[in-house]
């Protein structure tokens, strides 16, 4: 299917691995102009190569953390005016309440909550002007069903998502569209992070979680980047304007409800 986004400036944040790396790709792959972000300038650098050859086309890099207003600053100067924005970070440290102060939780909210909220507000104006943009919020399938290990980022998510779902019915008209993605078990370094705490809270070896948590999925499997950011791609698509203020969970049936 031709996304009709050939040619749209994308700024892809945390995209030189996992989900945000499959973002990337797959708008590259879709003709975008990418311009990535994140902090591991060697990492980057190589994703950045490797997804231009594959696309055939220059993927630009900007070498900063997105959470800090220079990062944002060096971000929106390397993509000018971008047409779609996939906003990323990482997220929190999983744990136990008890254990978090007040700055612990700040941390989280900036990373999580108000940075989004910040790139969003650096672009949706001249997205309304230009009668096209998309606003991609990777966030969590803790949005949906809370994880206990993860009430950092339950929170902070939690806050983001009430912002959007006010903010999205406000831009809709302009053909500017603000979605979430809430991420299930994917293969990436967060996912093992999360099944390495709760293995060890539980009692149990990284294994036996590990297998525990492929299991339980009803895919008895877990999700690839690729399947990820081909969703990501297709929120982006000029097929997908009617798709407003939604959290799409992709977890391989994970989340038991109806709604």
């Amino acid at each position: 299917m031709d996304l009709g986004i050939a040619g749209r400036r994308a700024l892809v944040c945390a995209a030189s691995k996992g989900l945000g790396r499959g973002c990337a790709q797959a708008l590259a792959d879709a003709g975008c102009e990418v311009t990535v972000v994140a902090r591991n300038g060697e990492l980057l650098r190589r994703t950045a190569a490797e997804i231009g050859a594959r696309a055939g086309r220059p993927v630009a890099f900007v070498v900063a953390d997105i959470t800090t207003a220079e990062g944002r600053e060096a971000a929106l100067a390397a993509c000018r005016e971008p047409d779609i924005v996939i906003n990323n970070a990482g997220g929190p440290p999983p744990g136990d309440f008890r254990d978090w102060d007040r700055a612990a939780w700040l941390r989280a909210i900036d990373a999580n909550m108000l940075t989004p909220i910040e790139l969003i507000k650096a672009t949706i104006d001249a997205m309304i002007t230009r009668k096209f943009g998309r606003v991609v919020n990777i966030t969590s399938s803790a949005v949906k069903a809370p994880i206990d290990v993860l009430g950092l980022s339950n929170g902070a998510r939690s806050g983001l998502t009430g912002f959007v779902a006010g903010l999205a019915r406000k831009v809709a008209a302009h053909n500017v569209t603000i979605n979430n993605l809430l991420p299930g078990s994917f293969e990436t370094d967060r996912m093992r992070a999360t099944i390495e705490a709760r293995a060890n809270a539980q009692g149990r070896t990284f294994e036996e979680a590990l297998e525990s948590a492929r299991g339980a999925t009803p895919a008895r499997r877990f999700g690839t980047i690729e399947e990820f950011g081909a969703t990501c791609a297709f929120l982006c698509s000029a097929h997908a304007g009617y798709i407003v203020g939604q959290n799409i969970l992709i977890d391989g049936g994970n989340y038991p409800g109806t709604f």
